[in-house]
């Protein structure tokens, strides 16, 4: 009996959401996470429109495993629109995109792991069982990402200095990268104008930027780097 076949028993995986825009692939992962983790509730999306609509009418999953390009979504946006909604929910990326920079960009940005599309079963459930156990998963063969030199501007550094804003700092940030002036976004989220200026000074400052342009540019950056490896 494998390493995983001994552990999975204690292991109590009761929901999760798939996102993934093959309705066969979501089907198939939904179907594997029933049969191996006994998942009762596993729903599926296709977009991460649809994803973020479960997410609104409060299905709370106890992980979520998401494409990383998804037909309204690509490179890193999805996953940090994921990560705003539910900080505290592990975040499984699994994408047939398999670089070096792409697995080191999603495990740097917060993902809890990183599974190929091509992973067959039994790995699959060793990786599931490892993250549940609250390691972070990347294929045999992948380094970790290493930790950034000062200046450095490397995707997986960007990437961190992005996960680590506050829930409402990233989601400031989203909607300074969609072009709200600051009152419309003060009204997006209901916050006093001059929170929003204390709380965009605050993300300019962890990411290293000088205005709110430097910082969708930045953004911009690490999804159109990600989207050339």
């Amino acid at each position: 009996m494998s390493r995983a076949e001994l552990s999975v028993s204690s292991l109590s995986i009761k929901s999760a959401l798939v996102i993934d825009d093959h309705p066969l692939y979501c089907d198939a992962l939904a179907t594997t996470m029933e049969s191996i983790f006994n998942t009762r509730r596993v729903r599926t999306a296709t977009t991460l429109g649809e994803a973020l609509h479960q997410i609104r009418m409060r299905f709370s999953p106890d992980l979520v495993i998401l494409d990383l390009n998804l037909p309204d979504a690509s490179g890193l946006s999805g996953f940090l629109k994921i990560k705003e909604k539910m900080p505290d929910v592990p975040v499984i990326v699994i994408s047939a995109i398999t670089t070096e920079g792409v697995v080191q960009s999603v495990i740097a940005a917060g993902a809890a792991g990183f599974i190929p599309k091509e992973t067959g079963r039994q790995v699959f459930q060793e990786a599931m069982t490892d993250i549940w156990n609250g390691k972070t998963y990347v294929p045999p063969g992948y380094a970790m990402p290493a930790r950034p030199k000062e200046g450095d501007r490397s995707v997986e550094t960007i990437s961190r200095k992005i996960a680590h804003l506050s829930q409402q700092q990233t989601r400031i940030l989203s909607l300074i990268c969609e072009g709200m002036p600051n009152k419309l976004i003060a009204y997006e989220m209901q916050l006093a104008e001059a929170t929003v200026k204390a709380h965009i000074t605050a993300l300019l400052r962890r990411l290293g930027v000088h205005n709110r342009t430097q910082a969708a540019m930045l953004v911009r950056e690490v999804s159109i780097r990600h989207n050339l490896q």
